[in-house]
Formats: C-alpha cells, sequence, structure tokens
C-alpha cells in the first residue's frame, strides 16, 4: 500500500527505511548520501509531473497534455519517468543513470549536475535485484504537491542528511552539514531581510542558504523577494549537487550554487569592478583549519582577497574570512557569520597579524564560543564570529565576548544546541552588555592590552566549579578515553606489523 498524505515524522520514517535497503551491500555507508538523495530527488520530479499531467488533461479535456509543456516546472525527456525505471529488466544501473543526466540536459538552466556523479552502472555495487529492491522501495512513497508540502518534503530531506552525517562523523561530515540549531542562531543574529543578497561560500548541503530564506518567511517576509540573490560555492561535487536539490525541494528555484574552490577560483565575479561580487549578508561554516588551501596562489591574488595579510599553509580559517569580507557589500547593512575552530581566536604568527586588523579596522562585532562537539566531524569546539562593514554608533570600538559553552544538551555521541539555548545567545548578542560569567563587552583598548588576542577565557570566565563534571560523569568519561586511546593502539600496532615494522 502506497504511502500517502504523510506528516514529516511518518516520510522521515519511510525514507530512512528506503535508505536501509543499502544495508549489507556493497555501498559504503558513508557513501548512501550520493545514492538517495538522488533518487529522492528523481522520485519528486516524477511525482510532481504526474500531477502536472493530470491537472493539465482536467484544465484541457481530451488534449494531448504533451501539447502545453508550460504546466511543468522541469522537462521530463520521453523515457526517463520514474516509472520507466520500473519497467527495466536489467542493467537497471544504467538505464537509471542515462535517465537522470537527460533530465539535467534537458533543464540545463535548473538542474545541471543536480544528481551528482553517483556510479549507478557499477554492477560490483549495485546489482539489478539490489536497484530494483530500492527503487520499489521509494516507489511506495508519494512525493507530489498533494501528498506532501515543500516544507514536509524539505523537512525530511534535512532529517536525511542529519542522519548521513551522523553514518559519516569520523569522516568530516561538518564540512558540509552544521547543525540546524547553529544555523538558526546565526540567521537569527544577522537578521537577513527581504530582497537581500546572500552568499555562502562554503555551502556545504545548503543549509546556511536554507536557513536565511526561513527567517524570512518566520518573519512574515515573502522568500521570492530572495529570486536571482541566493548564491553558494562548494568545492565538492556530490555536496553541491545535494544543495542544489535541497534547494529546490524547499520550493527555490531561481538560484546559484556553483561546484568551484572557493579559495582556489572564487565563482562569483563583477565584471563592472574587476573584483569580487559583492552581498549583503555573507555566512558559512568553512572547514576548520583546512590545510593546503592555496597559499601559493594568495601571494598575487587576483582578487586581493589577502589584505591583512596571507595565513599560514597549514591553517585556512582566516583565508575564509578575507574572502568573506572581500564578498560584503562596501555599503549599506552588510554584515558575515562565520563557524571557527577556537584556535583562530588566539593563534599567533600571520593568523595574530590578521586578526589585529581586523579589530583595529572595528569590523568584528561579536565573539560567541560555543560547547564542544556540537558539528559533525569535529569534537573541537567552535565559535561563532560576526563582522559587520559600519557598526552601530553604540557598538563602535567595541566586541562583545560570549562564553556558551554551558549551553547544550549532552548526547551519547554529540552535544546539541537547542532552541532555548540558541535563543539564549541570540538574546545577549541584541542586549549587547555585560552578564556575569556570561558575556563582556570588551572595549577595543582593553582587547589590545591582552595582545589583540580573543580567547574568550581571557574576558569570561565560567562560574567556579561548572567545568567539574559530577562523579559518575567523569568516571564515565575516562572509562571511554581509556577504550578508545587502546583500540587506537590496537590499530597502530596492527598498522606496524602489516607494515613490516613490528613482528
Amino acid at each position: 500500500m502506497s504511502i500517502e498524505n504523510v506528516s514529516v515524522q511518518e516520510l522521515k520514517s519511510a525514507l530512512w527505511d528506503a535508505a536501509n535497503t543499502l544495508r549489507g551491500s556493497a555501498v559504503d555507508r558513508t557513501d548512501w548520501k550520493g545514492y538517495i538523495l538522488p533518487l529522492l530527488f528523481f522520485k519528486r520530479i516524477s511525482d510532481v509531473w504526474d500531477e502536472e499531467t493530470e491537472e493539465a488533461r482536467e484544465a484541457y479535456g481530451e488534449a494531448d497534455p504533451s501539447m502545453f509543456p508550460e504546466v511543468h516546472r522541469f522537462v521530463l525527456p520521453e523515457g526517463c519517468h520514474w516509472k520507466d525505471i520500473r519497467q527495466v529488466a536489467t542493467n537497471v544501473g544504467s538505464a537509471l543513470q542515462k535517465a537522470m543526466q537527460d533530465i539535467e540536459r534537458a533543464n540545463p538552466e535548473t538542474l545541471y549536475r543536480v544528481f551528482g556523479s553517483a556510479d549507478w552502472g557499477n554492477k560490483e555495487k549495485f546489482s539489478d535485484e539490489l536497484l530494483k529492491d530500492l527503487v520499489e522501495g521509494f516507489t511506495e512513497i508519494k512525493l507530489g504537491n498533494k501528498a506532501v508540502t515543500t516544507d514536509v518534503l524539505g523537512d525530511a530531506y534535512e532529517y536525511l542528511v542529519g542522519r548521513f552525517a551522523d553514518v559519516t562523523r569520523r569522516n568530516k561530515a561538518g564540512e558540509f552539514y552544521t547543525p540546524r540549531s547553529v544555523v538558526r542562531m546565526m540567521v537569527e543574529i544577522l537578521d537577513p531581510l527581504e530582497g537581500e543578497s546572500i552568499y555562502d561560500p562554503a555551502c556545504g548541503t545548503g543549509g546556511m542558504l536554507l536557513g536565511a530564506i526561513e527567517h524570512v518567511i518566520r518573519k512574515g517576509g515573502d522568500p521570492r523577494t530572495f529570486y536571482g540573490k541566493i548564491y553558494g560555492q562548494e568545492k565538492n561535487l556530490t555536496t553541491a549537487a545535494i544543495a542544489r536539490m535541497n534547494l529546490v525541494l524547499h520550493g527555490i528555484e531561481d538560484f546559484e550554487v556553483a561546484r568551484e574552490d572557493t579559495l582556489r577560483n572564487p565563482a562569483f565575479t563583477d565584471s563592472s569592478t574587476g573584483g569580487l561580487a559583492t552581498f549583503d549578508c555573507v555566512i558559512a561554516n568553512p572547514p576548520f583549519s583546512l590545510k593546503e588551501w592555496g597559499r601559493d596562489l594568495w601571494e598575487a591574488d587576483p582578487w586581493g582577497r589577502a589584505l591583512y595579510g596571507i595565513p599560514p599553509e597549514s591553517y585556512g580559517d582566516y583565508a575564509f574570512v578575507q574572502h568573506m569580507m572581500a564578498s560584503m557589500a562596501s555599503s549599506g547593512n552588510s554584515r558575515m557569520g562565520v563557524v571557527l575552530p577556537q584556535g583562530a581566536l588566539f593563534r599567533k604568527s600571520a593568523e595574530g597579524s590578521i586578526r589585529q586588523a581586523l579589530l583595529e579596522k572595528d569590523m568584528v562585532e561579536a565573539v560567541i564560543g560555543l560547547a564542544p562537539n556540537l558539528f559533525y566531524g569535529t569534537q573541537l569546539a567552535g565559535c561563532v564570529v560576526i563582522l559587520r562593514r559600519k557598526k552601530p554608533e553604540a557598538r563602535k570600538n567595541k566586541v562583545l565576548i560570549v562564553d556558551a559553552s554551558g549551553l547544550f544538551r549532552k548526547g551519547r555521541a554529540q552535544n546539541f544546541l537547542d532552541q532555548e539555548h540558541s535563543d539564549q545567545i541570540v538574546a545577549w548578542y541584541r542586549t549587547f552588555e555585560d552578564v556575569e560569567d556570561r558575556a563582556k563587552v570588551a572595549t577595543l583598548d582593553e582587547i589590545k592590552k591582552e595582545g589583540w588576542t580573543l580567547n574568550i577565557s581571557r574576558y569570561v570566565l565560567p562560574p567556579i566549579g561548572q567545568d567539574i563534571p559530577p562523579l559518575p560523569e567523569a568516571v564515565e568519561a575516562f572509562k571511554t578515553a581509556l577504550a578508545d586511546a587502546r583500540a587506537a593502539e590496537d590499530h597502530l600496532r596492527k598498522v606496524l606489523v602489516e607494515g613490516g615494522w613490528l613482528q
């Protein structure tokens, strides 16, 4: 029996059940997203096509619906419908890959490379039987507009992205997925407005861009004012494809997501100025301390992004910061929010010089230290840094430094920033006042006396005893750390034996 008119929870469950068809197959769980998400999108396109065709029949009577292509959101070439794939008996993967490629070619402006680069024809991974099971699992899920709204489908899609991030925690999933609670906190602070341009230079699966749009909707705004003003760049082909699918599944069709390396080859430029294109609101969670990020190219960067110095080869954090700064509009209320590892707040040498220059230019508005283990792929404590081209008068020559490290809900494998925590951080930012043991409005003179460090503990100290966990929790943490250390030793010993270093 097909699944129709489902709630978001029912849809989440059905989609994950379909994804679990791959369990036990030759497809590594860390790669599931590259196969399941394109299938979801393909099924969605086919179901919406069927609904549009039925509506055309109702409107035009016996006339051939194909005579009225304007009723369809996307072109679906002959032989490229979901039902066509169901009828394929052999070489199902090749047929599936051809259908997806033909759909992309038929919709170059909206669906360019949207299905990614999955190797459906690889029979070592996909037997015909496995693919038939996978296709039939999705067949049971109705994904047309009458069955699910874009909000419900979008939420289910984000759920899948999050589940895949859970699966790939040890494979730097944080590089493409930021927890939605952190996204919401950042967009509440940046407060994107109707009609403003939004840019994410490390957009991953598009969560930051969607968060900005959803923020405007929550405030009663019209998301259509963003049409043609949503921009993202992502160097990973599969992840860039997921970002495109994510935006379309949320009802956003007029956007640009470029697949390029932002630091080496920025995609959005302004021919009239010869520089980078600029935007009202810039937001990103770039990879933490990226190595080999392209320092050699920045020695003579044609875009002039190394305005305050060239970061070290082993830490690309301030390369992203300076790229984002160069992408901020030079006038008006342009601002940016970026997630960084907390080491970027106090590391010295080249990073220290860049940080000092940003502070002296009075562009740093707030620094928010977060709890450890909030982000997929790393247990490090991150921070959010807010920069503004032109600060309000009352905030000039001041920086709000917030210690939000105690705001989290502890999970088994990961910590979580709940809505109440996010709301509290946003409230502190908006109030912009000292809060005992939590927040400090530091003047630039005070920061200068500290050697231009933004190390949060120099300005805000947690209450005595706050960082001491209860004894049972401390014992459990010790046992876990000990088990991890022993497992690492066993693995090292195995590697050394296999390499002939040990007998």
